[in-house]
């Protein structure tokens, strides 16, 4: 007695009819065939790429297909960057992605915020790899310091147009209300008058009159000479000169007395000789 056959068996019947039919027509083959390996390197000169990864990149380039892990990576930066490091939030911003060798660059807004984020990569790498799963980020490259451009920062930095000018009216300046002049009025009669000890003032003026009299006489004024007065050195010339004239006349009085003298004792001489 034959039963139906069920759907397992029906294929299991198929799978060796298929068999014998390709042993009858030779399309088995004993050995399997190489799987071809092929190498394409970077046009920049870099490390070699897979062929896989070389297809990925060119048809991520085209935009033929996005990757999912570094798409994430990139969207989710600010969120990434704000678990991680909460003190850099909006100053560092994700310029790429490399799925392959799980860097992601980065660019700071300040040296020392470049180097805050050095020192943070451990961090940053952990929080990438949870928020992202599968993104496999392995190293973070820090790039030299730029400005962080954002949508909002360019629309903030928009200048709004200028209001027209308009001419400023005059203050008025209201005045004092009642109590504020009451309690400046108590409060000039409740100040007592300076009151100055009679005795204490006599005797700085005491003193004021002595110091100036010590520093006259240290200090004595000189006298006032008159205009038509010849300088010290003309007077020592002035000086000099009668000097020299009374010396040279008393020298001539005394050189005529001799002479005269001398010829009254010469006829003397000859009278007593004679």
């Amino acid at each position: 007695m034959t039963g139906e056959l069920s759907g397992v068996d029906l294929a299991r019947q198929a799978l060796i009819a298929a068999r014998e039919a390709a042993k009858k027509n030779g399309a088995t083959q004993t050995k399997k065939p190489k799987r071809r390996t092929t190498t394409v390197v970077r046009r920049d000169g870099r490390e070699p790429l897979g062929l896989g990864s070389a297809i990925s990149r060119m048809m991520t380039e085209r935009g033929m297909v996005t990757p999912a892990a570094g798409g994430s990576v990139l969207a989710d930066f600010d969120t990434i960057l704000a678990a991680a490091v909460p003190e850099l939030a909006g100053r560092v911003q994700a310029t790429a992605f490399d799925a392959d060798t799980g860097r992601l660059d980065v660019v700071p807004d300040a040296p020392a915020v470049g180097t805050k984020l050095r020192w943070s990569a451990p961090k940053l790498i952990a929080a990438a790899n949870e928020r992202v799963q599968g993104a496999n980020v392995r190293a973070v490259h820090v790039l030299a310091p730029a400005p962080v451009k954002t949508g909002s920062t360019t629309a903030a930095a928009t200048p709004a147009p200028a209001a027209p000018d308009v001419p400023a009216a005059p203050v008025e300046r209201r005045p004092p209300p009642d109590g504020y002049r009451r309690a400046i009025e108590a409060h000039r009669q409740a100040a007592p008058p300076s009151r100055v000890d009679p005795g204490i003032a006599e005797a700085v003026e005491r003193q004021t009159k002595a110091m100036r009299e010590l520093s006259r006489r240290a200090f004595p004024e000189p006298d006032v000479v008159p205009a038509d007065t010849p300088a010290p050195i003309d007077q020592a010339r002035i000086q000099r000169r009668r000097q020299a004239a009374v010396t040279e006349a008393a020298a001539l009085r005394r050189a005529r007395a001799e002479k005269a003298g001398r010829e009254v004792a010469v006829p003397r001489r000859l009278e007593q000789t004679a």
